[in-house]
């Protein structure tokens, strides 16, 4: 069974000394922000994540979210968790001062949902989904109703969650069916089902907080044509407590492959009164505030499982004992040697311990760009929208398909028992495989990337970054490094050339950036995180030589960083290929040839 302990000198490896996060918060404003609080807060988000997350996550699997009488009941330990994050200040840590927040950067709320995700991912969901909701009424909501729905939210008394999927609609949310009928006085009707809602009715909060796609009566078809509501599951009273039941119900929980202990719900509005938040039919652009700060965390998702499940597989792989190393005995007064001692599980070892840390470092490039696009101004505000932009397609699809191939590593080194439920190392899979479908499928982001980030700009986000990534590599002075950055060097020369050949690509057809995007995004995820890695090795090589901190750190970061370039970057080869390739052979059969 993986016991979780917060990886903190990674974690602040990456934060303090590669990305300088004391610097970055006081150059917003962030005066209080130093190093010792910083370090505060991520010793206290270890101490909660591992001592009240941790030990009910295996538990909570095997036990559920039950729906009894309209009402859910989660998994002993999952409400008392929760309350321990609302009167402990969790909630509101990164949430604005005037709705009763602390006011600190997003990035350093981020920091601590990494934690929370590797613990028990399962129990996050609330805690996150409020976060969006908050982000989005900030956004996009009247005074009134800011006034009227944030503090609860902020204090997490109240939870918040995102009801876009209907039967017909799930990443096509132009066929949106629920109906939203006016009254007259200001508030609207809404009828219709939404299924997949998580944490759609739960046991942690005395209210929920639906925000909810739906039709108007006169508007257009498609996407131009969906308004967003807030619907509450009680009606607030005018001393803003929870009242009159509101006519939406959860009519039923879905049985999934993972994430049991997370109440997924079909949600039924029978005539529900709800206030629309923004412009008539402008409700996807305001939803698009919440689902962009659920897809940075559902990206972290992947991460949390890459990381969990090489903690899980490093503590078995030192204990293990089955045959002898290929060379010489390890152990030679035991019976056998360590596994950790082969070959192949080093090689499953390294490529988790690889990734998980990659990964870490392009999630907290984009947290810290939040808070940048939240608190400055002018050209470095918009510098950082663009970065955010483009990476968090990548972000999302990249880290979740990378979490689910470490989670399948952390099986396969546990062997047969890695099968066995009791070890906790398939739950591992089981709950990070949905992250690669909600927030928008993995699919979806691909064609996000190729479609309104490279072509939407005409390259220009893409070329942006490699310019910026290039010019690291100018400034390279370390003999150690030279390999990786004349690799990263080729890569960022060939991640050009790839990109404009698909700005060409009318001669190659309609369907062709659609067949190659999934290829795309792959390619520039690995190449991404060659950069980041080749930050960390540069940051690790000044240490070396200045003959400061742990040396067997640095040095792990040094191989571990040649390890990614010798070993996971030439996946690119065979994307260059297809990115490449004609779309003729994916589309070249006709449907009825499918299967006979």
């Amino acid at each position: 069974m993986p016991t979780y302990k917060a990886p903190l000198r990674d974690i602040e490896f990456v934060l303090h000394e590669v990305f300088d996060a004391e610097k970055h918060y006081q150059s917003l404003g962030f005066s209080d922000v130093n190093r010792e609080l910083i370090d505060t807060i991520l010793a206290e988000s270890a101490k909660f994540t591992e001592q009240e997350l941790d030990p009910i996550r295996h538990s909570g699997d095997e036990i559920g979210a039950r729906l009894t009488d309209g009402k859910v009941v989660t998994p002993p330990g999952f409400t008392e968790a929760f309350n321990a994050y609302r009167e402990n200040g969790w909630a509101a840590m990164s949430c604005a001062t005037e709705w009763g927040g602390q006011g600190l950067p997003h990035s350093l709320m981020i920091l601590f949902h990494e934690m929370a995700f590797t613990a028990n991912v399962a129990w996050c969901a609330a805690g996150t989904l409020t976060h969006g909701a908050i982000r989005a009424i900030e956004a996009h909501a009247s005074d009134e109703l800011k006034a009227a729905y944030l503090p609860k939210l902020v204090s997490a008394e109240w939870t918040g969650t995102m009801c876009l999927t209907e039967p017909q609609a799930g990443s096509d949310v132009g066929l949106v069916k629920t109906r939203a009928e006016p009254e007259n006085d200001g508030s609207y009707r809404i009828t219709g089902t939404k299924i997949f809602i998580t944490q759609g009715e739960n046991d942690y909060s005395t209210n929920i907080i639906h925000l909810v796609l739906a039709r108007l009566p006169d508007a257009p078809k498609g996407p131009k044509g969906i308004s967003l509501f807030i619907v509450p599951k009680f009606l607030p009273t005018p001393k803003n407590e929870p009242g009159s039941r509101n006519a939406v119900s959860c009519g039923a929980l879905e049985k999934k492959m993972g994430l049991k202990a997370s109440p997924t719900c079909v949600l039924n509005f029978d005539g529900a009164t709800g206030w629309m938040i923004g412009s008539p039919n402008g409700g996807l652009a305001a939803m698009f505030t919440m689902m962009n700060a659920a897809r940075l965390d559902v990206g972290i998702e992947g991460l949390g499982a890459a990381e969990l499940s090489f903690q899980g597989a490093l503590a078995y792989a030192r204990e293990r004992l089955q045959m002898r190393a290929p060379t010489e005995p390890v152990c030679p007064e035991k019976p056998a040697d360590p596994i950790i001692a082969h070959p192949d599980v080093r090689r499953m070892l390294m490529t988790q311990k690889a990734l998980s840390e990659g990964c870490r470092a392009l999630a907290y490039s984009i947290a810290l760009a939040l808070d940048t696009q939240d608190h400055a101004s002018g050209d470095v505000k918009k510098q950082a929208a663009d970065l955010i932009a483009l990476l968090t397609p990548i972000n999302k699809a990249f880290l979740t398909d990378r979490g689910l191939e470490c989670a399948n590593y952390g099986v396969q080194v546990f062997g047969g028992h890695g099968y066995i439920c009791e070890n906790g190392m398939e739950q591992i899979v089981r709950d990070v495989r949905i992250a690669l479908i909600y927030e928008g499928t993995n699919g979806i982001q691909a064609n996000d990337l190729i479609g309104r980030k490279l072509a939407g700009s005409r390259g220009k986000l893409v070329f942006d970054y490699i310019d910026q990534a290039e010019a690291f590599c100018l400034g390279n002075k370390f003999e150690r490094l030279a390999s990786m950055v004349a690799s990263l060097q080729q890569h960022l020369k060939e991640w050009r050339q790839i990109s404009e050949h698909i700005l060409d690509a009318g001669k190659q057809g309609p369907n062709y950036t659609a067949a190659v995007a999934v290829y795309y995004l792959d390619y520039a995820g690995y190449v991404v995180l060659a950069y980041l890695w080749a930050r960390m090795a540069q940051v690790a090589a000044e240490q070396l030589a200045k003959g400061t901190g742990n040396t067997y750190f640095y040095d792990a970061k040094l191989i571990t960083a040649q390890f990614y370039f010798e070993q996971i970057l030439p996946r690119t080869r065979s994307l260059v290929e297809l990115v490449k390739a004609s779309p003729a052979s994916i589309m070249g059969l006709p449907e009825d040839c499918f299967g006979f």
